[in-house]
């Protein structure tokens, strides 16, 4: 379990890849390691991996070809930047919002406005069928960041960064057209789909009678 409060940003530092299946190299902020261990969980770019070597700094992780067909992990190079959250401790503020590490799908940037004292960026959802999820002011997780919904038009939203997110994160380095992870509110999820069976189910039964 995460927050959505990105702690730091690593460096991809090699990348072994086998069929459907990839062995990342990541090397960690020197404030990140302390205490980590084989087979904590991390969230890296919002998805939840498990750390199978530590080396220093440097940290590896396995990952699976559902996530790599599912996520923007497949797209990753070496010298590319991710965003780093370590697992929610019981105690810990939690200054985001409760995300999973479970990606639903990916948004393409289409456009980056950019202020004095904020960035306003456009996604595009991949998969019409994540929309339904998505609302005014709700919450959702892109890169592994807790950030709130502005605007939404069909199957494009845009969203706010304060300076601080832009400062502290790899939204920085985004350009148009890049992949980004999406995660929506897991208790909105199981809301939507419910009513939307309940729904089905009673239109259903109706139109049998």
């Amino acid at each position: 379990m995460f927050t959505g409060i990105v702690q730091g940003v690593a460096t991809v530092l090699s990348i072994k890849k086998k069929t459907d299946f990839q062995t990342l190299k990541i090397q960690f902020p020197l404030h990140l390691v302390s205490f980590l261990k084989i087979g904590a969980s991390i969230s890296n770019n919002g998805c939840c991996l498990t750390i199978v070597k530590i080396q220093n700094n440097d940290v590896s992780f396995n990952v699976i070809y559902e996530t790599l067909r599912i996520t923007n992990i497949g797209l990753l190079q070496v010298g590319s930047v991710v965003n780093i959250e370590r697992s929610l401790k019981f105690g810990d503020e939690v200054g985001g919002h409760l995300v999973s590490g479970h990606i639903i799908g990916t948004a393409k940037i289409l456009n980056i406005i950019n202020n004095n004292n904020n960035k306003k960026i456009f996604f595009q959802i991949k998969n019409h069928h994540i929309m339904k999820y998505i609302f005014l002011k709700g919450f959702i997780g892109i890169d592994g960041i807790s950030l709130t919904v502005s605007d939404i038009c069909k199957n494009v939203f845009c969203v706010y960064f304060i300076p601080e997110t832009i400062y502290s994160t790899n939204i920085k380095n985004k350009k148009i057209g890049d992949i980004v992870n999406i995660e929506v509110d897991y208790y909105t999820q199981i809301v939507v789909d419910k009513l939307e069976y309940y729904m089905f189910n009673v239109f259903k039964n109706t139109f049998n009678k």
